[in-house]
């Protein structure tokens, strides 16, 4: 009876140890987005700058799979090449094995002296529980619950990582146990269970923290350890290897190499060793390895792997090419990838990208429309057709990963910006429609072999020259989040709903007088509804841009007050506007 509890403490103990390790990377990946950003920005084709990256991510998030995973997420969108994912991938290698030495703080034997045993876990860890679950549950401020939450995770794991050693106790000097990983002691079929424990719970950080707890047995040897340890470092590939199905072939690329250079070093390393001993002889293989001990294994062969691999990184890039070959992949599936979920801030800055790309082609589509009222080309008109589709496209993916995207945790400047994006996206979206409208309108003049008058022209001249201008500036404001250039799209929004009031009464008055008909009038009609709502949905988008840079601001009422004072600088530019578009002018 006393076994079958001590085996449901040791399943127990590393469920809250891998529940603790996935909630403090959570909140640390949470935390640390808009680092992981620049970190990301900064990683160039500089080998050592890509190293410290990749090694500073999964210090950070203390997980090599996650930041692999990542990595195969920026290389599939683009963000990220594929030969200066190596030098990342290697970095996360290293970086990894932090973990087990905070664990081997579980093996420090303080005695009398009081500083010490200050380090040890049982000092600790309920001091940092008690200070994170106060800082989660009673904290509003979300940097700060999510500090509460990295303290916990950290306590969660720290205290599983307790119960695990707790069970395996009942096994100090039970002849059947030692003899059973004395079997492992094998390199071959060492390496086969590390691996294979390790892909199953997918975190090789997880893995060796159970080795480190078995190893409070006192049966687990160093010519056992080494073996699983190297399996380990296989095992944890598995992760990325999974995230890449489905994705472009530089990303699947990205995971080869990842599973290529551990694969490659334990084939190099492993019989070295092996043939080294069989000469030398040595005498720690019959010892016991302990905390410490495996913490020491499994980041000395992690130095010997960069060491011996790492100056010939580019044969594995040729390696990778030579495994997955040239294929085609659709545009669709290289538009999002939804690895960036984990990290949202980049996940944002990926769809502000894409809705960047997609707000160009619906401003050119306007541009290419307006063109058509003077000279119509069929092939133009299919071009602005295909662009519109294709915007079309980027509104449903974008949109639909955005949804998704809200459905994780965010901080609250992230989820404002997914929610503004969407907003944005339907404005970007309905302008493309627009210039199909447009297209249409000067298909009607085309085909009916309609002209207008020489007053509507020149009047249709000025309200489609302030349309050119809004959509420019509103592009520039949206891509370079310039506050100034947005600031100035709702004078020059004002001065369009007012050029189509004036063309409208213009039109009623040639028609009375007979130079005009009834149908040119449908036609300016429909043309002067699109073009008023274009500037419209340039003004929806320059306000979002205006909210987001000021966080809580209620746009519309600010814009209401600012229009009524005479002295406002909205007043300046709407006079500005009125004069420079003013049919009297022109």
């Amino acid at each position: 009876m006393d076994a079958i509890f001590k085996v449901l403490e040791l399943i127990g103990g590393l469920a809250l140890f891998l529940y603790g390790m996935n909630a403090m990377g959570a909140a640390l990946e949470k935390r640390a987005g808009n680092k992981l950003k620049i970190f990301l920005g900064n990683a160039t084709s500089n080998p050592f700058k890509g190293f410290l990256l990749g090694l500073g991510v999964t210090l950070l998030i203390q997980s090599s799979s996650a930041t692999t995973v990542m990595v195969v997420g920026f290389v599939n969108s683009g963000l990220m090449t594929l030969s200066n994912c190596i030098p990342v991938i290697l970095g996360a290698n290293l970086g990894t094995s932090v973990t087990a030495w905070i664990l081997s703080l579980q093996a420090i034997e303080g005695g009398s002296f009081f500083l010490l045993n200050l380090l040890k876990p049982d000092a600790f860890v309920p001091v940092v529980a008690f200070i994170g679950v106060i800082l989660f549950a009673f904290q509003k401020n979300a940097k700060r619950k999510d500090v509460g939450m990295i303290l916990i995770g950290f306590a969660v794991l720290m205290f599983g990582m307790d119960m695990m050693s707790d069970a395996v106790s009942i096994l100090k000097g039970n002849e059947t146990f030692k003899s059973i990983l004395i079997m492992f002691s094998n390199p071959i079929l060492g390496v086969i269970v590390g691996t294979a424990f390790t892909a199953i719970i997918q975190s090789s950080s997880a893995s060796v923290g159970v080795l480190q707890a078995l190893s409070a047995t006192g049966a687990v040897q160093y010519a056992t350890a080494i073996p699983i340890i190297m399996g380990q470092n296989i095992g944890t590939c598995v992760s990325a290897m999974i995230s890449s199905i489905g994705t472009g072939k530089n990303a699947r690329r990205a995971a080869v190499i990842h599973l290529s250079f551990n694969i490659i070093a334990t084939l190099i390393i492993l019989p070295l060793f092996y043939l080294v001993d069989f000469f030398a002889d040595f005498a720690f293989m019959d010892w016991n390895a302990g905390y410490i001990g495996i913490a020491v294994v499994h980041t000395g062969f992690k130095l010997i792997a960069l060491a011996v691999i790492a100056p010939f990184s580019r044969g594995l890039e040729k390696l990778a090419c030579l495994i997955v070959r040239d294929d085609k992949q659709s545009e669709e599936a290289k538009l999002l990838d939804e690895r960036f979920f984990t990290v949202p801030s980049v996940a944002i800055d990926r769809s502000k990208t894409v809705a960047i790309t997609m707000a160009e082609l619906a401003v050119q589509s306007i541009h290419d429309a307006l063109k058509l009222l003077d000279k119509y080309d069929e092939k133009e008109a299919d071009k602005i057709r295909e662009m519109e589709t294709k915007v079309d496209l980027y509104e449903d993916k974008l949109g639909s990963y955005l949804v998704k995207l809200s459905s994780h945790s965010m901080t609250e400047a992230d989820s404002a910006e997914a929610n503004k994006l969407l907003h944005v996206i339907g404005d970007i979206e309905r302008i493309s429609d627009h210039a199909v409208n447009i297209v249409e309108s000067a298909e009607e003049i085309h085909d009916k072999n309609v002209e207008f008058s020489d007053e509507a022209r020149a009047e249709l001249k000025i309200i489609t020259d302030a349309v050119k201008e809004i959509i420019d500036m509103v592009l520039v404001a949206f891509r370079d989040n310039d506050l100034r250039i947005a600031f100035k799209v709702e004078p020059l929004e004002q001065v369009i709903d007012d050029l189509r009031d004036y063309m409208k009464k213009q039109h009623v008055a040639r028609l009375r007088n007979g130079e005009c008909t009834i149908e040119l009038g449908f036609v300016l009609g429909d043309l002067l509804t699109n073009l008023e709502r274009i500037s419209d949905h340039c003004s929806n988008i320059a306000g979002c841009v205006l909210e987001i840079a000021h966080d809580e601001l209620d746009i519309h009422k600010y814009l209401r007050e600012v229009k009524h004072d005479e002295k406002s600088e909205f007043n300046d530019y709407f006079e500005m506007y009125k004069f420079k578009y003013s049919p009297d002018k022109n």
